[in-house]
């Protein structure tokens, strides 16, 4: 009998019925990836298994847990399974995590309702534990905040806070979805050892195959409610059969079709010489000057018109920084930045007219958006940096050719955010940055929250908009594939300088910085067919 069981699940919420006869199973020391877009069911299948279904929900079927029916038991006993034998990471960490506790009492408060152990007991488990994640006393003492960690480091608290009580089945949701390349990997690595250490059980649920491609036993695809499709990680996507697993494959290594970009002219659109920009730290002593960081470090690069440039390097590394100056949002203590030959700063101000050719595509559509305007207002906010704004008519028009550039209809223009997808919450946003016609558009990890084949949508959807307006594109992004399937040339930057930069190709093919290579050997990445039957045979 294996560890965990799921027969036959259905879920329905208020009568809609959100899963259909979903069955796997879980065995001890097993990794099952379960793979699917966003509304597939597959977090409502982890959440089934922890019994923690919103109000109305009905479920029918089993989820056995050593042969126990998990559905048959009270919210009582289900709270002395969850934590002990029962374990899940979600998918956001500062979410999760209490942020006016430190993590040592995080950590162990699983251990004294579990356990009921004393405070010292508790405390001695919670530092083993974090031990275990590689979060080690002499730099992570039990005394620490959530603020004061990092976003893998907060993770891993998260994992600790999961495994403190060496549960039999983990329940992974989306654990590194918001984590840059190497840390990513780091946090991957860490759930493999500890599946092989307590011989548990590990549901990895994302909606990225590369991701769990060599981590996962087993894969489950998802879709709609469903299961589609099940197989061996190491054989599935070379015997694969279903059309939907076969599309996501596809999308996952998507690469949109771009014309060459014949209207670069020789002078530079954006020419940023020998930046830098320092932050002050607190003060060591009273009379001491207050110590400096450097968070970028003498950056000198330039983008012609037409041309996409991508923008790589761990969090942490000085790109958002960089990012911001370009902006005009903060200003630097050393070089210049000049658009079309004119410097972004003019004294302490950003110039109207400089703000013009400048816009910026957000990571999280939704929380760019004022949810209380319909979509025609958002769109049109740009419109504040004109000096002669269109009105009435006019407007309109001019709203609903930049819905249309990106596919979407007039129509739209009437409802409100909330009732889009997050695919089309990225498209408002994009024609948000179209509509008062800029040179330079900046896209700061614009598709990293997206399923893969929405995300090769909206991947199409830049390519063609270049093409078709001759734009210009700085993209940044932790994801080395995307970078690599839409931008000509690349940059990486690490510790706030950039250490390499050349065609994507060339860079990606043979990297010649250490660092470069170690992003690249870190990024998660699909075999080809043919490996696929090679592995197989």
């Amino acid at each position: 009998m294996s560890l965990l069981q799921i027969d036959q699940l259905n879920l329905a919420i208020h009568g809609t019925p959100i899963l259909r006869d979903v069955s796997f199973h879980l065995d001890a020391g097993q990794i099952v990836g379960v793979i699917g877009e966003s509304g597939s069911g597959k977090s409502m299948t982890a959440y089934s298994v922890m019994q923690l279904l919103p109000e109305g929900s009905t479920t029918t079927g089993a989820i056995r847990l050593n042969g126990d029916n998990l559905l048959d038991l009270s919210e009582e006993q289900m709270c002395a399974l969850r934590g002990d034998e029962l374990g899940m990471v979600f998918q956001e960490p500062m979410t999760a995590l209490n942020p006016v506790k430190s993590i040592g009492d995080q950590v162990a408060e699983t251990v004294r309702i579990h356990r009921k152990a004393s405070r010292a007991e508790s405390l001695r488990i919670a530092r083993e534990t974090l031990d275990r994640v590689e979060l080690p006393a002499d730099r992570f003492p039990l005394s620490r905040f959530p603020h004061e960690l990092s976003g893998g480091q907060r993770q891993r608290v998260v994992i600790a806070m999961a495994i403190a009580l060496r549960p039999k089945v983990l329940i992974a949701d989306e654990p590194t979805t918001a984590l840059d390349v190497t840390t990513q990997a780091q946090i991957l690595k860490l759930l493999r050892r500890l599946v092989r250490e307590d011989n548990m059980a590990l549901m990895l649920i994302s909606h990225d195959l590369a991701v769990v491609s060599d981590l996962a036993d087993e894969i489950v695809i998802m879709k709609s409610g469903t299961v589609v499709e099940t197989g061996s990680a190491k054989t599935l996507f070379q015997s694969m059969t279903h059309p939907y697993t076969k599309k996501l494959f596809e999308a996952s290594s998507h690469v949109p079709d771009r014309a060459e970009a014949e209207s670069r002219t020789a002078a530079p659109l954006l020419k940023v010489s020998h930046v830098s920009r320092d932050y002050a730290l607190p003060r060591t002593s009273l009379f001491a000057p207050p110590p400096k960081f450097r968070a970028v470090n003498d950056v000198s690069f330039q983008i012609q018109q037409g041309e996409s440039l991508g923008l790589v390097g761990e969090s942490g590394c000085g790109k958002s920084t960089l990012t911001r100056a370009i902006l005009g949002l903060e200003e630097v203590q050393e070089g210049t930045i000049l658009i079309d030959g004119v410097p972004v700063f003019s004294g302490h101000q950003v110039r109207r007219d400089i703000r013009q050719k400048m816009q910026v595509v957000f990571q999280d559509p939704y929380g760019s958006f004022n949810p209380r305007h319909r979509v025609a207002r958002l769109v049109c906010e740009p419109f504040h940096l004109l000096d002669r704004p269109p009105r009435g008519a006019a407007r309109a028009e001019a709203v609903a050719e930049a819905l249309e550039s990106v596919g979407l209809d007039e129509a739209d223009g009437r409802k409100y955010i909330h009732e889009f997808s997050g695919g089309q919450r990225q498209r408002i946003a994009i024609a948000r940055a179209l509509i008062i016609k800029p040179k330079l558009i900046v896209l700061d990890e614009a598709v990293s929250a997206l399923d893969v084949s929405i995300r090769a949508q909206i991947l199409d959807l830049l390519a063609d908009l270049s093409d078709r307006f001759g734009l210009t594109y700085l993209f940044i992004s932790h994801d080395l594939s995307v970078v690599r399937s839409i931008t000509d040339r690349v940059l990486v930057m690490k510790a706030g300088q950039i250490v390499e930069e050349g065609r994507t190709d060339a860079v990606f093919d043979n990297p010649q910085h250490a660092y470069t290579q170690s992003l690249i050997a870190a990024a998660p990445r699909l075999p080809d067919r043919q490996e696929q039957k090679e592995v197989s045979q």
